[in-house]
């Protein structure tokens, strides 16, 4: 009998990507014989409805194609199913894929993994109830993802560059409860990232100490700066050397708590839920189709 993959596809990502590498996926696919079925959602919601369905339909792999917003969906279905997740990264930052060792943009290379059947077991995070495979922001990265979100102009990535500049001219650092395995520690801060992997924003390092198979969520704290000295070292994240600074301090935990006035956050790209969230690792919940 041969395989059966649910393609779950978000044709918007990367400006139309999406749609092109999910034919070009199922197609291959196809003609190696596997029994595909491809699934379209019209929205976040409607691709979690899909995704769901698949994984109680017993497929043997579901494979997102898009960006870390289409994973972060269908990985709301897989957590502590067994069901491998496949990728196929057409979107805009792909961070998750790249972390699992997949390039950007390679479909040929993304069949490929399903079709080796790889399985490498991964860690997932679970916050308020939303499962999440990268990383959680609250704060100032949070306050910008959701300011992007309302602009309809400009189109990429020079929205979330006018975002940052925006938010910055009315930001002020936040006073955050940060509770990390029942020690709480209370602290002006810039922003707070849990990740479960590295990266986010197509590829700012933010805690780039993250290990994706640990058993443990990284913290990365941005304490209170100045807005010349916050634009100065911002930019590190890109090389993971922001940790360098001493506004910055990293922490590990299995279970994290974060408190602010005003905050909400956004895991993967995607809204979560308003502060207070509660974050806890899942060792082993995913397994993922890998080169």
């Amino acid at each position: 009998m041969s395989r059966r993959i649910a393609v779950l596809v978000n044709p918007a990502s990367g400006k139309g990507r999406g749609g092109r590498a999910g034919a070009r996926a199922a197609a291959r696919l196809r003609a190696a014989g596997l029994d595909v079925r491809v699934f379209v959602g019209a929205d976040g919601a409607e691709t979690v409805a899909l995704a769901g369905q698949a994984a109680q339909d017993g497929y043997d792999a579901l494979v997102a194609v898009g960006g870390d917003g289409t994973v972060h969906q269908v990985v709301q279905a897989l957590v502590g199913s067994g069901i491998p997740l496949g990728i196929v990264p057409a979107g805009s930052g792909n961070d998750f894929a790249r972390l699992v060792g997949l390039e950007p943009h390679d479909v040929d290379g993304a069949v490929d993994a399903v079709l080796a059947g790889r399985v490498r077991v991964v860690d997932a995070a679970l916050a308020n109830g939303t499962n999440y495979a990268g990383v959680l922001s609250s704060g100032f990265d949070s306050m910008v993802n959701d300011r992007a979100n309302r602009m309809t102009w400009p189109k990429g990535a020079m929205r979330y560059n006018l975002a940052i500049l925006a938010e910055l001219r009315v930001f002020r650092p936040l006073p955050f409860r940060i509770t990390l395995d029942g020690d709480l520690l209370e602290r002006e801060a810039m922003l707070v990232a849990v990740g479960n992997g590295t990266s986010y924003g197509g590829g700012m390092r933010v805690c780039p100490g993250a290990e994706v198979d640990d058993g443990l969520l990284s913290v990365t704290v941005l304490g209170r700066l100045s807005k010349p000295e916050f634009l100065r070292v911002f930019p590190k994240v890109y090389s993971g050397r922001h940790v360098e600074h001493p506004s910055v301090s990293v922490h590990a935990a299995k279970v994290v708590r974060l408190e602010a006035p005003g905050v909400v956050a956004y895991a993967d790209g995607e809204y979560v839920t308003p502060l207070p969230v509660t974050i806890e690792c899942v060792p082993g919940a995913l397994h993922v189709l890998v080169p």
